[in-house]
């Protein structure tokens, strides 16, 4: 009985434990960019897809952020009017300037590459359980050279989203979800500095493990002037953030 009673007693433990671990990583990164990270961003993207591990095509896409939730994506020649808009929790779909479908999309990386400084910390913890990140487990791990925290995880190759962070810079270089019956995983890398936090400036992803999209940031800027009609959908097609250099 006594043995029985020392188990619970370690288990209970060691899951506060782990539990403290992956509050005080993100308490860490919150303390370390709130009030600092830039309020917006724009950038220029060339995008790669992939089928079968070969090149399918190459576009240019015009990209920008308004913290803490708003993302447009704009793809291809700026004239065909397709884009997408992430706005009150939704994404708005466009194709040849007309409006085609809306649905349900708290856009993720929004809120993990930066939106998250700009709420409460209370908020930040329920947001990343909503997102089903498990904040009882945790393990640090090295990546790419360099020792990063895990959140989400016990061990290496574990089934479960997780979170993995560059120790020394606080920032996500690496994210792996189980959702929807797939495995989806993003590698976030050649960060740079800008405006008081941090961008990537290329990004692999995949599902299943098959390569789909490759990444490459340019024309990187922070905190610039970004009239807000450029992220509400009844004004898509009437103003753009991107003048052209």
């Amino acid at each position: 009985m006594v043995k029985i009673l020392l188990s619970l007693i370690m288990t209970v433990a060691l899951a506060s434990l782990n539990n403290t671990k992956s509050d005080q990583v993100l308490k860490s990164m919150y303390e370390r960019y709130h009030g600092k990270w830039y309020h917006n961003f724009t950038f220029v993207q060339t995008t790669e897809r992939f089928k079968n591990d070969s090149l399918v095509n190459s576009s240019i896409w015009y990209e920008a952020i308004s913290y803490p939730d708003k993302f447009r994506i704009d793809f291809g020649d700026l004239r065909n009017g397709d884009a997408v808009i992430f706005a009150n929790d939704s994404a708005y779909n466009f194709g040849a300037g007309t409006l085609k479908s809306v649905k349900a999309d708290k856009n993720d990386l929004t809120f993990l590459l930066g939106g998250m400084y700009f709420y409460t910390f209370e908020q930040v913890l329920g947001q990343v359980r909503d997102l089903h990140y498990d904040l009882e487990k945790f393990h640090e791990d090295a990546w790419k050279g360099r020792p990063v925290y895990v959140i989400g995880a016990d061990k290496r190759n574990e089934k479960s989203n997780q979170l993995w962070i560059d120790k020394e810079n606080l920032i996500v270089v690496r994210f792996i979800k189980y959702d929807e019956n797939r495995k989806e995983e993003g590698i976030l890398a050649n960060h740079q500095q800008f405006g008081g936090g941090w961008s990537e400036t290329e990004a692999v992803f995949y599902i299943n493990d098959k390569l789909i999209q490759k990444e490459y940031y340019r024309e990187c800027r922070a905190n610039v002037e970004i009239d807000p009609a450029v992220f509400q959908p009844q004004s898509f097609g009437k103003v753009h953030w991107y003048k052209g250099k």
